[in-house]
């Protein structure tokens, strides 16, 4: 693999064929940029990591036939010292440490040379990720996601670089990894050809703001239990107005901060 003098080596996902391994392994064997692909990319101090789930299943199938290319960058390589350290103590004192801001801006700006689009810093203090914003990734040429490690990043590197803080929940997680895979899988699966039915994506749970209708298939009876008779009865227009209520009924109970929000959308129609 080709380097700039002095640059970091990154990974590049997006051409070979995958396959399961305990050792995670380079899918490029170079760093060309795939022509109108969408580009991920995750600085990280687990590079290894990656692709991970991302190279199975639906996502793995579109990242081996280049509907979209996963690039990893080594927050380790742009360390400090002899032991390339990458964090320091908090000021003020406190447990943990902190993410240095020198160390990230110049990883920062090794990543912003290769991949255009907005930085998303995952941390538990952002904003918590949904539809809508897996929806608006999916729409950018690309995204870079920062992962967060021990006590979090010095925040001057947020504020000097406008970062989005995103959140994948309300809870903690020992790193943001785990939380980058699965943004970046609502994301992928979004994107033209990667899901063999599109509508697939429209009739999921939050697309329309409401939760997903149950599903149902054969056999027809299972365990004394029977598929609704209007599922059965090819009355297309029956089998919609029973799915729209199963949702609004779902939503309604499982999830009232939905169901207020998908009230006030249509009030204000």
């Amino acid at each position: 693999m080709s380097q700039t003098p002095g640059t970091p080596p990154t990974r590049s996902h997006g051409r070979k064929t995958i396959k399961a391994t305990l050792k995670p392994r380079s899918l490029m064997e170079d760093d060309d940029d795939l022509a109108r692909a969408w580009r991920a990319q995750v600085i990280t101090l687990f590079p290894e990591a990656f692709p991970g789930i991302l190279g199975l299943s639906l996502t793995g199938k579109a990242l081996k036939d280049e509907l979209w290319q996963l690039q990893t960058v080594n927050l380790r390589d742009f360390g400090m010292g002899k032991h390339r350290n990458v964090d320091d103590t908090p000021a003020g004192g406190g447990a943990g440490m902190v993410l240095r801001p020198d160390v990230m801006g110049h990883a920062i700006d090794f990543a912003q040379r290769r991949v255009p689009g907005p930085l998303v810093y995952l941390s538990p203090r952002g904003r918590r990720f949904d539809q809508k914003m897996a929806q608006h990734w999916a729409s950018l040429p690309g995204i870079t996601l920062i992962c967060g490690r021990f006590e979090g990043l010095d925040q001057r590197v947020v504020d000097h670089y406008g970062i989005e803080e995103v959140s994948l929940g309300d809870f903690v997680l020992t790193g943001g990894e785990i939380a980058a895979q699965a943004m970046l899988d609502a994301a992928v699966r979004l994107l033209p050809g990667v899901l063999g039915n599109a509508e697939s994506a429209v009739e999921e749970s939050h697309s329309s703001g409401l939760l997903e209708h149950p599903q149902f298939t054969r056999p027809a009876e299972w365990n004394g239990l029977t598929i609704p008779d209007v599922l059965m009865s090819g009355h297309h227009g029956e089998i919609a107005k029973w799915r729209q209520a199963q949702s609004e009924a779902l939503t309604r109970q499982r999830r009232p901060d939905l169901w207020a929000a998908h009230q006030a959308g249509k009030d204000s129609k």
